[in-house]
């Protein structure tokens, strides 16, 4: 005699193997993925890439998100990085503009600092 296992077992691979088979993810499910994640994330990241194609030989040594600013239809986000290079040591800070509604980045300004 077969088990209810073994036919549960069959109908969640039916289920799984079949081409129609459409999970749905709740809204719930995504925030408490993204939980924890800060909204300058994106940013951050787009910070850094940009930080190394810009000093390529350095090395970022560390990372702080200093804020955003509202300006109209525009963000700006915040940083400062700082670099580590064969010969010296010094910060970068970076604002990254984009259009808050399409996130279309705009601008990407670097000014470094000894501080």
């Amino acid at each position: 005699m077969m088990s209810s296992k073994f036919f549960l077992a069959i109908g969640i691979s039916i289920l799984l193997t079949s081409s129609n088979f459409n999970p749905i993810i709740s809204q719930e499910y995504i925030n408490k993925q993204n939980e924890g994640i800060p909204s300058y994330a994106k940013w951050g990241r787009l910070a850094m890439q940009e930080t190394k194609a810009k000093y390529p030989n350095d090395q970022i040594v560390d990372y702080l998100h200093i804020g955003s600013e509202r300006k109209g239809e525009t963000t700006i986000e915040k940083f400062k990085l700082w670099l580590k290079g064969t010969d010296k040591e010094f910060g970068v800070f970076i604002d990254i503009e984009f259009n808050t509604k399409t996130e279309e980045v705009l601008s990407v300004t670097f000014t470094e600092t000894d501080r």
